[in-house]
């Protein structure tokens, strides 16, 4: 099999953490990005190369990543990167409470320094035979969700905005552009725990991260001739469709 190389963002823990660590295969390499250092580097079979970099301020993380990679082929770009507001999915969330520094904070990060990173990574992934574009996005991001969170969710929708219309730009080059829209997320628990084990202590309530690592990784397993669109993931008890 074909070393692939991985361009994976948000990577110190969660679901970040999943992907890079289980999702290549070995002797891969992953062009890793976050602002905290991740504590497994040193922990799995394929090479991670970490990159510093705070997506909060776009054009500087975009440079970083750029001088980083170079010229190099790049086989899947994952943009796993989404805050929300500090009084998100809570009953004191209140619209009105929010800053114009949060709101914008958030938009840079979910959204401008996503829509910079594809940008400037188009040509290696056109030096790829059989290049992928995933984007985690969220159930927030779909019509008649009942959550109440603005900011955030105006992000999620913009995300499938960008896939949609990127998916056009990439047709050409045989690049696929996918969109995985995730519910509530089990990343309180360890991977390591095992699926039954972690069902078992959510009361079966979160997605396991092993569901979502194998969603992409059948997105990344499909051929050029393929075009996954979008995977809508929310977990089985949830409520908020």
């Amino acid at each position: 099999m074909k070393k692939q190389t991985f361009l994976i963002y948000g990577i110190s823990k969660g679901l970040g953490k999943a992907l890079s660590k289980y999702l290549p295969k070995k002797d891969d390499l992953v062009y890793g990005v976050s602002r905290t250092e991740p504590d497994y580097l040193n922990e799995t079979t394929h090479d991670i190369e970490w990159i510093a970099a705070d997506l909060s301020n776009p054009s500087a993380s975009s440079d970083v990543v750029c001088s980083r990679i170079g010229d190099q082929t790049i086989d899947c770009l994952i943009y796993n990167v989404g805050i929300w507001e500090h009084n998100a999915f809570s009953e004191t969330y209140d619209f009105l409470n929010n800053s114009s520094e949060e709101i914008i904070n958030i938009i840079n990060t979910n959204i401008s320094s996503c829509l910079l990173a594809i940008q400037n990574c188009i040509e290696n992934l056109k030096k790829s035979t059989n290049a992928k574009i995933i984007l985690i996005g969220s159930t927030w991001g779909l019509d008649n969700h009942n959550g109440k969170e603005i900011a955030f969710s105006a992000t999620k929708f913009a995300l499938r905005g960008i896939v949609h219309s990127l998916r056009e730009n990439m047709r050409e080059y045989g690049i696929g552009v996918s969109i995985v829209n995730l519910g509530y997320l089990a990343t309180d628990f360890d991977y390591e725990d095992g699926i039954e084990k972690i069902i078992q202590k959510s009361n079966g309530e979160l997605i396991p991260l092993q569901d979502v690592v194998e969603a992409v990784r059948f997105i990344v397993s499909t051929s050029n001739a393929s075009c996954v669109k979008e995977i809508n993931m929310p977990a089985m008890k949830d409520i908020n469709l």
